[in-house]
């Protein structure tokens, strides 16, 4: 049976940058079977104008900006006759071969279930990313971010992607509830994959795979939607994923991290934003905690096999992220 491939695109007020998105998928060596572009009620939005330019996308506008990760997981459940899907940002541009070349490694490689890809960031010769990676502490980064692009990573085992540009199996996706949606957007790729881990699924990344990712393209660098929920969903993600023992072991480190985000973004000029983060994480500790529950009872590796693939080093979130 011949693989099947849809590429979701959830867009809010994308415009050029969609544009040049849909410009470089509509030139894949490997056409995908399906495109589904899910619009988060732009102010300016055309649907007909998009079927114009790119008549094999399928468009899905919803009724008000439901965020990023309803956004997915309404694509993931409608798209029911894929093996597999792939999210790729509006301000993301595939090379030509890139879902040829995803799709070859995930063939080369099936004792892997999700895959991330080698992002180029548009700044000249820098790298945005080979894959994400988590620490104890509840820290996580870009593997590579700001690095030359000269730089060549072999492929290998990765944590998780970065949902920028990341391919899954459609029926892990869907077995670990998706992107969980408190979250609205940020940090949900990372939660994902952690879960993905916990139920004994593994990343890998595909250097030949390659994608240009603008970075916040649309809301913008340390914007006060981005500090403010990457912050409040970072205190969730480690709350609901961190076996036993190592989220009391490694709880004042999670502590010390959250304080030193808190005086970082106080000397950026942003007190109220992060502040108001990590008083709303707080509020949300009950449900995150029952999300816990549900989740850990769930978990098919040992707690020393996770720890295994995260990032360790009491410093390593604040002077040296070079993994």
């Amino acid at each position: 049976m011949p693989e099947t491939v849809a590429v979701i695109i959830v867009n809010y007020n994308g415009g050029e940058l969609l544009q040049r998105c849909l410009l470089a998928l509509s030139k894949q060596t490997r056409k995908p079977d399906r495109v589904l572009l899910v619009d988060n009620n732009s102010d300016e939005f055309s649907a007909d104008q998009i079927k114009a330019d790119f008549p094999q996308v399928e468009v899905l506008r919803l009724p008000e900006n439901m965020g990023f990760a309803v956004a997915n997981n309404v694509a993931v459940e409608k798209l029911n006759d894929t093996e597999w899907v792939v999210l790729l940002n509006p301000d993301a541009y595939a090379a030509p071969d890139w879902l040829e070349k995803l799709l070859a490694g995930a063939r080369q490689h099936p004792e892997f279930s999700f895959f991330g890809c080698r992002m180029l960031a548009i700044k000249e010769n820098q790298l945005d990313g080979t894959g994400d990676v988590y620490h104890v502490s509840g820290a996580n980064w870009r593997r590579d971010h700001g690095k030359s692009a000269d730089r060549r990573r072999q492929s290998d085992e990765i944590l998780s992607p970065s949902g920028a540009a990341a391919l899954f199996r459609r029926d892990i996706y869907l077995e670990a509830g998706g992107f969980n949606e408190d979250f609205f957007c940020y940090m949900e790729d990372v939660d994902l994959g952690l879960r993905l881990q916990l139920l004994g699924y593994r990343c890998f990344y595909i250097a030949d795979a390659i994608v240009t990712h603008e970075g916040s393209g649309v809301v913008g660098k340390y914007s006060d939607f981005q500090v403010y929920h990457g912050h409040r969903n970072q205190v969730w993600v480690y709350l609901m994923n961190m076996p036993s023992p190592w989220i009391w072991i490694y709880l004042p480190q999670h502590l010390l991290y959250n304080v030193a985000s808190i005086l970082l973004f106080v000397f950026r000029g942003k007190t109220t934003v992060i502040l108001r983060s990590k008083i709303d994480a707080i509020k949300g500790l009950p449900r995150a905690w029952q999300r816990r529950k549900e989740i850990q009872a769930t978990t098919r590796i040992s707690a020393m096999e996770l720890r295994k693939r995260m990032s360790h080093g009491f410093f390593t979130p604040y002077l040296n992220r070079n993994e």
